[in-house]
């Protein structure tokens, strides 16, 4: 198992691997959880699948792709949209309410994650975790490496408790939601871009 991150300029040195994340989100989030999102029989790929989007992938030895999730910094513009939270909050997306957070966060030291999703040929708890632990190290060294020093995610709320599990730190920072689409309740939550051997050696400096 590797993690690969990349963004649209060096996707293509991965093979199909950007290709099958799509394939993957779409049999998730269209498939299963019946979202209305932009798709065709293959893939789902929104307007936030642009060059300021980066992204962390998880794959196995023979390269298929295991797991993944997209990132962009808060600061981001393309076109008419920024990321996914602010567009809801400034109206453009009626999907997500517009108030889940009490201010607007607009920083390139605060990254925004996205499209988190692990394949359903991934059965055991202990190979999910360990997927959901690369990704997020993939993303917390894209984004550490671009100076940020925060990831925000409006995910599923067994989101924060597995992160809290892998010692990430997470918190909410506003209350959850129901999703009409899917039923699931959802929030906004945040953890540091710092990895975790990197906090443990930390506090053992500070001891």
């Amino acid at each position: 198992m590797k993690t690969i991150t990349f963004d649209l300029s060096n996707a293509h040195q991965h093979g199909a691997a950007f290709f099958d994340y799509l394939t993957l989100r779409k049999h998730f989030f269209v498939d299963t959880l019946n979202w209305q999102i932009p798709h065709n029989a293959e893939v789902e790929m929104d307007q936030y699948d642009n060059p300021m989007a980066r992204y962390s992938l998880v794959l196995d030895e023979g390269g298929r792709v295991l797991a993944g999730a997209r990132a962009m910094s808060t600061a981001a513009q393309w076109g008419d949209h920024t990321y996914m939270l602010k567009d809801a909050m400034t109206g453009k997306l009626s999907s997500i309410p517009g108030d889940l957070i009490p201010d607007l966060i607009e920083s390139p030291d605060v990254w925004e994650c996205t499209r988190l999703v692990i394949s359903p040929g991934v059965k055991s708890m202990r190979m999910r975790t360990r997927c959901l632990d690369s990704i997020v190290e993939g993303l917390i060294g894209m984004a550490r490496d671009e100076g940020a020093h925060t990831l925000i995610s409006l995910s599923n709320l067994w989101l924060l408790r597995a992160l809290k599990r892998l010692g990430y730190g997470a918190e909410l920072l506003g209350a959850p939601y129901r999703n009409d689409e899917d039923g699931h309740k959802y929030a906004v939550m945040a953890i540091a871009a710092r990895h975790k051997g990197l906090t443990a050696r930390h506090r053992q400096a500070a001891a």
